[in-house]
């Protein structure tokens, strides 16, 4: 897959300025040996509990990006290692975590794209609390289940629609 998140800004100004389409602001470290990946958005809402991001990535991915709105918590992690692994078997093509992620050595081994507030070495706590498919904030750009997401070394977009790349 190849495409510039630059190049879909400027082709589709338009969507911009009329917010279908949007820039996450640039506050994500790169993690993974995806740079660049895309795909429809899953979406979840947890806050410092990681049971759901699990068994969202225990599903079959089927290119999808799982955007997780962690409440911007640098408490804890709520992705490693071994949920990269996962998620990169069951066909995953990124994780966007509005959070923090751990085991980065093991989590850039995997041929997936991940992109994180941070890395902390802590766990996070397992109840299982959190929503589910439902529309996210980060940073102020919403997130529908089914958007699109377009990642890159620019930055991350959000589109309500799948935009054509070369």
């Amino acid at each position: 897959m190849k495409f510039s998140t630059c190049d879909l800004c400027d082709a589709h100004e338009d969507k911009l300025h009329e917010g279908s389409l949007a820039v996450l602001p640039p506050l994500f470290h790169h993690y993974g040996k995806r740079v660049v990946f895309a795909g429809k958005a899953a979406t979840l809402k947890v806050f410092e509990d990681n049971v759901l991001v699990r068994k969202a990535l225990e599903t079959s991915g089927n290119g999808r990006v799982l955007v997780i709105d962690g409440g911007g918590s640098l408490r804890c992690a709520l992705v490693g290692g071994n949920l990269a692994v996962l998620a990169e078997k069951n066909g995953w093509a990124g994780i966007i975590v509005n959070g923090c992620v751990r085991d980065t050595s093991e989590i850039n081994a995997c041929d997936i794209g991940v992109r994180a507030l941070a890395a902390h070495p802590q766990r996070s706590i397992r109840k299982g609390m959190g929503d589910v498919d439902i529309k996210v904030s980060i940073s102020g750009v919403s997130i529908r289940p089914g958007d699109w997401i377009y990642a890159d070394a620019d930055g991350v977009l959000v589109s309500q629609q799948e935009l054509p790349i070369s």
